[in-house]
């Protein structure tokens, strides 16, 4: 019984770029192709940014400013929890008479996890709970945005010399200097509404050569390197003092070597996408805008559509005798589905993982649909689908348990992999339907799919 809560070991083929298995759980159905969809397949695209401390949502233009963090949250620099503001009354003298002292608020950041607080690094507190907190400086600052600036101005040099290639193959009856020093580029591209607009259709040879060079400095080799100091080797460490190389890591600017060295760094935004599927380009996955919100627009998992296949009971599995597995088949529409099992013929290039024969039931097995209040309706009259009880071991509402027959072929060490094929009927309900010539809508018509499907039943018993 405990299988049947480990969906892993049940793994469908997508058949995509790359054919892939995973989990029905982690896949998604795409209504209009009328196939599977793995995150390997689809196109994944940014919605928005926003903060998981504050839920401040941001757009990208601004996000990419801010380097995708966040201005007001904090990371706390030991154990990456949240840092949050706490406020404390300190003596301060007062403006009027300096030998007098009056209490006065003041905020410092503290975890509440590991109890690093700002003070720990000598941060002055402030007058006001929001922002303007002390930041440590980068020496290295503008050698790096130099760096930057450069790489950028390369990248697109290159992108224009490809750009040039692309555009000398197209047309190669013209040279394309002399169609770029009249202009010509333009207007042969305007009489051709097919072609792809090109950033280089309008761009001179001249433009791209007056454009300001960069040039960085390199940076110089050092033959003598500054000595480590003299008691490097005989001090004792205190390791609460030393930096782990994940605290190192995550201040790449600085890569503090001592805990006194530790600033607060700002969150990381977190993002909202978008999945897309590359064949059809229709949305297979659409969050809402909101950042409190996790309900989705659009959300087309394959659990919601395809009949989920799971083991629910194993027995001892030995090298050349049959067991039989008992399997459970769920309906997740709302619609009555057929299901055929078939099994795999000598050569299919789908089963490459197998390890055991497997007789699967020849008789169609009939899912009744779904429906949320038949489990709390005990006058609920039961549907009568005459079941050959060597076949389907039980059937509760839209989920039934049946036999296959498993031999194992192979003697080793490892589990037992057997393979079939579930093929069922689908209708698409959210597919226009068009108007027969009567003039009435005609019925959603039932398409037949076909899923490729492996288990792991697990070792064979000694």
């Amino acid at each position: 019984m405990a299988s049947l809560l480990q969906p892993e070991r049940v793994l469908y083929l997508v058949r995509g770029e790359k054919k892939l298995r995973s989990s029905l759980s982690q896949l998604y159905f795409c209504r209009y192709c009328s196939e599977l969809r793995s995150l390997e397949c689809v196109s994944h695209e940014v919605d928005s940014h926003y903060c998981p401390s504050c839920l401040e949502n941001m757009p990208s233009a601004e996000a990419k400013l801010k380097k995708n963090r966040c201005a007001n949250c904090f990371d706390c620099p030991c154990c990456m929890h949240t840092l949050s503001t706490r406020a404390t009354n300190i003596p301060a003298p007062l403006p009027d008479d300096p030998t007098k002292t009056a209490m006065k608020k003041a905020y410092y950041l503290a975890c509440g996890f590991c109890r690093w607080t700002s003070r720990d690094v000598g941060m002055a507190d402030k007058s006001v709970a929001s922002g303007g907190w002390q930041e440590p400086e980068n020496p290295y600052t503008q050698r790096i945005n130099k760096l930057i600036e450069y790489y950028q101005q390369l990248a697109q040099r290159e992108k224009l010399e490809r750009d040039k290639k692309k555009l000398a193959r197209r047309r190669p009856f013209m040279p394309l200097a002399y169609s770029e020093k009249y202009g010509l580029g333009t207007r042969l591209q305007r009489q051709r509404p097919g072609t792809p607009i090109s950033s280089l259709a309008g761009l001179s040879l001249k433009e791209g050569d007056d454009q300001k060079e960069i040039n960085v400095d390199p940076a110089p080799a050092m033959e003598e390197v500054e000595p480590l100091p003299e008691d490097f080797y005989t001090r004792p460490i205190n390791l609460p003092e030393v930096t782990t190389l994940r605290q190192r890591l995550l201040q790449p600017d600085f890569q503090p070597a001592g805990a006194s060295q530790l600033h607060p760094k700002h969150k990381h935004l977190l993002m909202k996408r978008s999945l897309r599927c590359r064949k059809c380009e229709h949305n297979l996955s659409k969050p809402e805008f909101n950042p409190t919100s996790i309900k989705f627009k659009i959300q087309l998992v394959a659990v919601s559509y395809i009949p989920e296949v799971r083991i629910m009971s194993i027995p001892n599995l030995r090298y050349m005798k049959e067991s039989q597995v008992l399997l459970t088949l769920t309906n997740p529409v709302e619609n009555i589905t057929h299901v055929n099992l078939i099994g795999c013929e000598e050569g299919d290039p789908d089963d490459i993982n197998s390890t055991a024969k497997v007789v699967v039931p020849t008789k169609e097995l009939v899912l009744a649909g779904k429906d949320a209040a038949a489990e709390y309706d005990e006058l609920a009259e039961p549907q009568d689908f005459q079941d050959d009880p060597d076949v389907i071991a039980f059937r509760k509402s839209n989920k039934i348990g049946f036999f296959i027959k498993v031999i194992p072929q192979k003697e080793e060490d490892g589990d037992v992999t057997v393979s079939f094929k579930i093929r069922h009927d689908f209708r698409n309900l959210a597919a226009p339907i068009r108007p027969n010539e009567e003039g009435g809508d005609a019925a959603t018509e039932a398409i037949w799919l076909t899923h490729h499907v492996e288990l792991s039943l697990g070792p064979l018993a000694p």
